[in-house]
């Protein structure tokens, strides 16, 4: 089905009383069975308007990555606020560009097929704008197709936007290898050099602040010493290095920042886009910062199948581990009934997950635990349809990547 986000407006917020809320989705799913992913539109819209209002008026990248929905990220496209498209796969960027005409890849590819197919359709070859970091990247993208023998390819730069901290060293993710002006500017030059390329952006994404939480809690005060701190010299750093490409190239666009640094990205005068993604579905990872709540959209409910103690439940299935360090908070998080718990010694399992709590000693063999999964792409990844709710009724159902016979990573 076509979702559409401009209707109706957010309304009272059902979200913020739990009891109600979560109960309106289990009566509009009672008659589905199995394992059922949802999301609720009036969540995912006020998601969405949230995350325009924290841009400022700078324009947002949709990253697909953090959907992996079609639907979603048309309906979201459709909102004043957004423009644009970034990808996680070259194979993805093809099948996204043949209706979305502004794609850009967020990570190199060595995707050879890809490459060659990219080079052989000149329409593609205009909408998707590829990433590099390294002169190598191009070299294998000369070997699959030399330059002669397609239409020039888009490119735009990786630029490290972590800090060097004097003490602390790396702060950040290992992304690209280019960090300083100087970095980019050899690199730049190289690329405008070259036959069969054109350099027409650049990215920056600051992880250590975007994907960092602050909110109260072990270590938070640190956590926003390391940002504002990180967030100073970047802020340097960047006009620096735009001012310097701008010498070199017309840019289209600079990116930068990601859901949890909306509004210190979209008030650096050199960025001209924003990119978010993970605040329309909401995983349970973006719980813990400041600026922001988001509301609950996207959630899945596991079925009870045995009861090994007064206090504990088992539901069938729930190891839907998010990626990243293999800590508790990359398990997904029973959210209602309230009170729940994974036992220490199993967690979310494959097969099986055991919940203990006060509110298991209320449930019974076939009632529903409701989840929330840590990054809200990856759960995609696990369903082949979310069955969408508005105002507690079930109102359709869209097909993730998977449910479309899609899977690119």
């Amino acid at each position: 089905m076509s979702l559409d986000l401009l209707g109706r407006p957010a309304g009272a917020e059902p979200w913020t009383q739990p009891a109600d809320y979560w109960a309106a989705r289990t009566a509009a799913i009672s008659d589905l069975s199995g394992p059922i992913a949802t999301i609720d539109l009036d969540a995912l819209r006020y998601n969405a308007l949230d995350l325009v209002i924290r841009s400022s008026g700078v324009p947002i990248r949709v990253a697909s990555k953090s959907i992996r929905v079609r639907e979603v990220l048309a309906a979201t496209l459709a909102l004043a606020g957004y423009r644009g498209i970034l990808a996680f796969t070259l194979p993805e960027a093809l099948w996204l560009a043949e209706t979305h005409d502004d794609v850009v890849l967020g990570y190199p590819s060595v995707d050879r097929a890809a490459i060659a197919a990219l080079a052989a359709d000149e329409v593609a070859a205009a909408r998707i704008t590829l990433m590099v970091d390294d002169l190598a990247q191009l070299d294998l993208i000369d070997a699959v197709v030399p330059a002669g023998r397609r239409p020039a390819l888009r490119v735009a730069i990786d630029v490290d936007a972590s800090w060097r901290a004097p003490i602390l060293g790396h702060i950040g993710v290992r992304r690209s290898p280019v960090h300083d002006v100087a970095d980019v500017q050899r690199l730049a030059r190289a690329i405008v050099r070259r036959e069969g390329f054109s350099l027409v952006g650049l990215m920056m994404y600051e992880a250590q602040i975007a994907g960092q939480p602050d909110a109260a809690g072990s270590g938070d005060t640190v956590v926003r010493w390391m940002q504002r701190r990180s967030g100073r010299e970047l802020g340097e750093r960047r006009g620096e290095i735009v001012a310097a490409l701008r010498g070199i190239a017309p840019l289209a666009f600079v990116n930068g920042g990601g859901t949890g640094s909306l509004e210190s990205t979209a008030s650096d005068l050199a960025v001209t886009e924003t990119t978010a993604g993970s605040g329309l579905l909401a995983g349970h990872l973006f719980d813990g910062y400041r600026a922001f709540t988001p509301a609950p959209a996207a959630a899945f409910a596991l079925e009870v199948v045995r009861k090994p103690a007064p206090d504990i439940v088992t539901v069938l299935g729930g190891g839907w581990i998010a990626s990243g360090p293999a800590l508790a908070s990359r398990q997904p998080l029973p959210v209602w009934p309230e009170g729940l718990q994974t036992l220490g010694r199993e967690g979310a399992g494959e097969v099986q997950t055991p919940l203990r709590g006060e509110a298991a000693r209320g449930l019974t063999v076939g009632d529903r635990v409701w989840f929330r999964h840590a990054k809200s792409g990856e759960l995609s990844e696990r369903v082949d349809r979310f069955h969408l709710v508005a105002g507690g009724a079930r109102v359709g159902e869209v097909p993730t990547y998977r449910g479309e016979g899609k899977s690119f990573l």
